[in-house]
Formats: structure tokens, C-alpha cells, sequence
């Protein structure tokens, strides 16, 4: 059983006043210990039928003050966000016996920002977007193979172009939690709330 002993007390007065500086600081310090994905997040949606789904996207970065990720529209992922319940993320580092939480509504990113990043993407990724009908059965992974194939064909000798399906969304935060593991289960839980234009910070008890 961890016992939680990688780090000192986590005090209010050590962490950055803007909760998405201190996320980032959180990021590079999982970067810098060798993690695989530092930016991987749990995306937690709810449907209309009031059931929860949650599934690991990357977190690509701070945009109007929120956390952006890109994914395909008309996913179970996309229709649930484009109902405008608000959605929550997760971002755990076992290296750092760490965890963050993030809550808020979630919007689309404007077309030329999903354009921009979208033409950074690697050319495969790029051509599975198109062929990938994200979250719908598949008859087989030849099916996919063939699919993926034929778009290499469409596209060969030009850019690959921003499918209308995909595109990137911003978490606005509403709600941070900054979780780190302690000895004897005395975990530090520090959050910041939006407080009119300010956030307010608070310690909960582990």
C-alpha cells in the first residue's frame, strides 16, 4: 500500500494565485519526471439520459483562459458536451502522487484555431480523422485499415483538409482541486472557486 511520503506539506502560500499557473507548473513538473502523457486528463460527460461516460483525452494547452482538447464531434464525447451540461477533468501522476481537478462548461473552439492545430497534427493522424466515424461499431479492423487507406489515396499529393466533424473544445474553469498524497492519509486538498471576477481559495479536509 503507497504510503504518500514523495513530498512536503502543500501549503496555500507556495501555490501560483491563478489556479491555471499552477496547473502548468504541475504539468512540467510531470514532464520533467519522465511520465508518458503529462498532459493525459479523464474527460467526465454526462448524457441526456443523466448517465455519466468518462474517457482520457490530451490536454493541447490554455486558450481564453480555459483548457482546450480536440476530438471528433459527433463522438458519444461531442454529442454530450453539445447538450451544455458541464463536464469535469482529471489529471492523476502517479510519479507525483499527485491529482488536479477541473470543472466547468465546455464550448467549441472557433474553426481557425481546430484549423491551426489540426494542420500541426501528424499526416496519419490527419487522415484518421477522416477515416475513423469515432465512438460507432465497426464490422472489423480490416474495415478500418481499408478506410484508412483509401483517404491516403483521396488525399495523396495534398494537404489534408480540417474535417467539419472535428474540432477542439475549451473546459472554462469554474472549479480547481489540487490534491497531494501525505503520509498517514493527512492528504493536502487545496481548491479555488470563481468568486465573481477572483477565484477564492480554500482547504478541504482529506
Amino acid at each position: 500500500m503507497p504510503q504518500y511520503t514523495r513530498n512536503s506539506p502543500l501549503l496555500e502560500q507556495d501555490l501560483a494565485p491563478e489556479p491555471m499557473d499552477q496547473l502548468a507548473r504541475w504539468i512540467a513538473d510531470a514532464s520533467s519526471v519522465g511520465m508518458i502523457e503529462p498532459t493525459a486528463m479523464t474527460l467526465a460527460t454526462v448524457g441526456a439520459d443523466g448517465r455519466p461516460s468518462a474517457r482520457i483525452v490530451l490536454y493541447k494547452g490554455p486558450q481564453n483562459g480555459g483548457l482546450s482538447f480536440f476530438t471528433n464531434y459527433d463522438s458519444r464525447k461531442g454529442n454530450e458536451l453539445s447538450a451544455g451540461a458541464p463536464a469535469a477533468l482529471v489529471f492523476w501522476w502517479d510519479r507525483l502522487e499527485r491529482q488536479v481537478r477541473v470543472e466547468g462548461p465546455v464550448h467549441r473552439l472557433p474553426r481557425e484555431l481546430s484549423e491551426s492545430y489540426f494542420r500541426r497534427r501528424p499526416r496519419a493522424s490527419q487522415i484518421s480523422a477522416y477515416a475513423s466515424h469515432q465512438s460507432r461499431v465497426v464490422a472489423s479492423r480490416r474495415e478500418l485499415e481499408q478506410r484508412f487507406a483509401d483517404n491516403e489515396t483521396r488525399f495523396e499529393g495534398r494537404d489534408v483538409p480540417l474535417p467539419d466533424g472535428w474540432g477542439g473544445y475549451v473546459l472554462q474553469p469554474g472549479y480547481f482541486e489540487f490534491w497531494q498524497g501525505q503520509p498517514g492519509r493527512l492528504h493536502d486538498r487545496i481548491t479555488f472557486r470563481r468568486a465573481g471576477g477572483a477565484w477564492r481559495c480554500e482547504r478541504l479536509e482529506p
